[in-house]
């Protein structure tokens, strides 16, 4: 029984430590991403590309010899993009976010705090 309860033991530190949960959190979120992701991706493939194929009397891409490519090559870039923007749109918040920091110090103003702070030290000294 002591090895049974030492197994549960590990397995309980295991899955309470911060990375694991982080992970799940960003499986789950990545799932609900790539279902948002598929949405536009679709949408840009319907009603951009659609059209586009109509009028080239192309009936699907992935008729060409090799569609499989191209199309996982147009899902990519539309895919690469959306993520691109919401990381863009992500930082922009950030940078809103940053709290206003105080004024740099004036460098003239601590170069004479320096030549102040020296020569009461070689007046102590002597020199």
């Amino acid at each position: 029984m002591k090895r049974r309860s030492n197994f549960l033991t590990d397995f309980k530190d295991f899955v309470n430590k911060g990375n694991v949960v982080d992970f799940a959190v960003a499986v789950v979120i990545g799932g609900a991403f790539g279902k948002v992701v598929d949405a536009v991706v679709s949408l840009v493939m319907t009603s951009l590309l659609a059209p586009a194929l109509k009028a080239a009397n192309v009936s699907a891409i992935s008729a060409w010899p090799a569609g499989a490519v191209i199309v996982a090559l147009i899902n990519f870039i539309v895919i690469a993009f959306v993520v691109f923007l919401i990381v863009r749109g992500i930082e922009a918040m950030k940078r809103g976010e940053r709290p206003i920091s105080a004024p740099a110090p004036d460098p003239q103003a601590q170069l004479a705090a320096a030549a102040t702070r020296l020569a009461e030290a070689l007046e102590r000294r002597q020199l």
